[in-house]
């Protein structure tokens, strides 16, 4: 914990013209991440590591993701994580104080990313839309 009372900005990946660097957002709590295949293509089945001890149960867990470039926003995007009915990740269901640690891949449409930088705020939360991880993110791609 920086001495500013700012997390430090970590590397997620960095390859060939690609760097994807990311800093906690939530003031109480840093995480870890990383992305595994770090390429200006996008493949469908990406493979991450990311760890965090909760703060909060997960009985549900959403993502919601917000991309912008040059101040305009690009994307926004919402997915659940961990539903009732449908947990997808072995994770779901953990309780406050819990670690979890996920290894493997993320389903999403594969993409190509354009050369230039964007900022990515990514938001992890429960069912009482309670904070479980918080990360502003910038991709540079040359």
């Amino acid at each position: 914990w920086g001495g500013d009372g700012v997390w430090p900005t970590h590397t997620a990946c960095r390859k060939e013209g690609l760097e994807v660097l990311y800093q906690s957002c939530d003031p109480v709590q840093d995480f870890g991440l990383s992305i595994d295949q770090c390429s200006k293509h996008i493949q469908p089945k990406v493979r991450i590591r990311f760890g965090i001890i909760l703060r909060e149960d997960i009985r549900e867990l959403y993502l919601d993701i917000a991309l912008m470039s040059k101040g305009a926003s690009v994307l926004n995007y919402s997915f659940p994580i961990c539903e009732v009915d449908l947990p997808k990740f072995s994770f779901c269901g953990r309780k406050k104080g819990e670690q979890i640690y996920y290894a493997g891949p993320v389903n999403n449409p594969g993409f190509e990313i354009y050369e230039g930088k964007y900022q990515i705020l990514l938001e992890l939360y429960n069912e009482k839309r309670a904070t479980v991880a918080c990360a502003n993110a910038t991709v540079i791609c040359s």
